[in-house]
């Protein structure tokens, strides 16, 4: 994606609620060889851009003086109740330095699975992004999983699933999370519990009390 920021003068809190004031959004942009640099950005366009999952998750060619680098959206911070974008970081990207960025994962299949199809199972998904580390040049917009091989009782765990070549999970001393579970409706796991109750009500029926037979038959007369 593609955005045009503006070279930004003055800065400190009164310089910026200008800015706000006539429809612009302060921001900065570090890291890399060059110095942190002042912008600005139309807040109308930045508003609609956020909106948009891969202005997030992907990296980003920004039109500045001219020039177009390569940056990744890194903060921004809202207004607390107004629809405001107050202030937004990026940061530059080098072509041969590792990112560390979360990404967004896509299910896709859980409808054709036999959990949900013939079980009729919920699909809960536990993780809907993952830390990951990778070059620039292999940082994925989304990371797609295919559900479709999910039975009843199942767990998927990061490791049953396959990368996007160049990217390694950044798991925070969890080795392998479960990514998705598969639920029981409560209404069927009840309707089992029932069954089994009804089940074990006539075997439990069907045994002789304490003392059998022999205890409900008269003393023999002496």
């Amino acid at each position: 994606m593609k955005f045009v920021a503006f070279e930004r003068a003055k800065q400190g809190t009164g310089a910026s609620r200008r800015l706000r004031n006539v429809g612009k959004t302060p921001g900065i942009v570090y890291g890399g060889e060059g110095q942190p640099q002042l912008i600005e950005l139309d807040h109308n366009a930045l508003w609609h851009a956020l909106k948009k999952e891969a202005f997030h998750s992907s990296i980003l060619d920004m039109e500045l003086a001219g020039k177009t680098s390569k940056v990744l959206l890194r903060d921004v911070q809202y207004h607390p109740f107004r629809q405001q974008v107050q202030h937004i970081d990026f940061q530059r990207v080098d072509a041969n330095t590792r990112l560390h960025m979360k990404v967004p994962v896509h299910y896709k299949g859980a409808e054709e699975s036999e959990a949900v199809k013939l079980e009729h199972c919920l699909v809960n998904p536990v993780v809907t992004e993952l830390d990951i580390s990778c070059l620039p040049a292999d940082l994925p917009e989304f990371i797609e999983v295919d559900l479709s091989g999910l039975k009843k009782g199942m767990s998927l765990h990061l490791n049953d699933i396959t990368l996007p070549k160049g990217v390694k999970a950044v798991t925070h001393g969890k080795p392998n999370p479960v990514l998705v579970s598969v639920v029981v409706p409560a209404a069927e796991e009840s309707a089992e519990a029932a069954a089994g109750a009804e089940g074990a009500a006539p075997a439990a029926a069907a045994a002789p009390a304490k003392g059998g037979k022999e205890a409900a038959k008269p003393a023999a007369k002496k």
